[in-house]
């Protein structure tokens, strides 16, 4: 029997009781609707080889590869490998691969011009402790602004590149490190909810349009202290088998880079795009 569940008063919700590789049309209606509602979904219980991962996820979306060259999955280049190869041949710790994703709260896809609908990860391996995703939710950053700082954000966009303001790009090869600008709402409507949300990431904007430097910069402070709500957080302890996706259009996450490094947390990791903004880049 499938089994949805809320697993936060804000944000997060559960499946269970539930196959992918099996799941038609009208089931999957319901557990992407529970998506929506809930920003982050997780499916518990989940046998998978990565074609059968791959196919799930595309029911989201198209799949796009991962800038990350390096990580990406050998055979199946749309999969990014996260905790592979952590240790050089010397056994030293690679502290980029190991700590991938734990500098801060973020959202994927920014520095694109089609950036990404969600992200969606299958645990392969888990550690004994540590490791966890935590996520927050973009709508109940927006509705906890300030109204003047809604009016003064309101019709605004963001410059984003990968490296953002700090040039972070470690993991990325030295052909791919030099991105332009892409601009986006800060305050962002859900094209599928509808729904107000702050489209937000520290480490990859540069500077919000309309501002001096000065300004832009005191409002991308501002905001980075207010974008996480304690109220609006959901923090995912990993089973093996979870697939776990998150809406990038309107929560943020990062991962808490605390597990014991000499064991494994290895994800299969897929970025998804919208179906309509595939068709607009396409066209032009």
């Amino acid at each position: 029997m499938v089994e949805i569940r809320r697993l936060g008063p804000q944000i997060g919700v559960e499946v269970r009781g539930v196959d992918v590789k099996t799941l038609d049309d009208s089931g999957f209606a319901p557990i992407y609707q529970a998506w929506l509602d809930c920003n982050i979904l997780v499916v518990r219980d989940q046998e998978l080889e990565i074609p059968d991962f791959l196919s799930y996820s595309r029911r989201f979306g198209p799949i796009s590869p991962h800038p990350s060259k390096s990580t990406r999955h050998p055979d199946y280049p749309e999969i990014t490998m996260l905790g592979v190869n952590k240790f050089d041949r010397a056994g030293r710790l690679n502290e980029e691969i190991y700590r991938r994703g734990a500098a801060g709260w973020h959202t994927d896809g920014a520095y694109d011009a089609l950036p990404f609908k969600a992200t969606q990860l299958y645990a392969v391996a888990v550690p004994s402790r540590g490791g966890n995703t935590l996520f927050a939710n973009g709508y109940a950053a927006y509705d906890g602004l300030p109204p003047r700082l809604k009016e003064r954000l309101e019709g605004k966009k963001g410059a984003f590149t990968y490296g953002g303001r700090r040039k972070h790009v470690a993991l990325l090869n030295e052909e791919d490190r030099d991105w332009r600008p892409v601009f986006h709402p800060i305050i962002r409507t859900h094209p599928e909810t509808g729904r107000k949300s702050l489209y937000f990431d520290p480490g990859k904007i540069l500077y919000i349009e309309g501002f001096e430097k000065s300004e832009s910069d005191a409002l991308i402070d501002q905001l980075a202290e207010r974008m996480i709500r304690p109220d609006a957080e959901y923090h995912h302890k990993w089973v093996k088998g979870d697939i776990v996706i998150w809406d990038n259009r309107c929560s943020y996450h990062r991962a808490a880079g605390d597990y014991p490094p000499e064991e494994d947390r290895i994800h299969w990791r897929v970025s998804i795009k919208d179906f309509e903004t595939t068709a607009q880049a396409a066209a032009e």
